[in-house]
């Protein structure tokens, strides 16, 4: 498997658990909100910048 592939799924999930944060902590309103928007903000870079290196990533034999 390919390490920029495996780098990309790693950088998803982050991305997943950070907005995954970020959203159960909007709903039970506990949190600051400076926090809130740079823990989203990463959340979403994370997320974008995983995505694009799986989808961009070819498999070579």
């Amino acid at each position: 498997m390919n390490l920029k592939r495996i780098f990309g799924a790693v950088l998803t999930i982050l991305g997943i658990t950070g907005l995954g944060y970020v959203g159960y902590e909007i709903i039970q309103k506990n949190s600051d909100y400076t926090t809130l928007i740079v823990i989203g903000v990463l959340g979403l870079l994370f997320f974008y910048s995983g995505i694009s290196l799986v989808r961009n990533t070819k498999d070579e034999a």
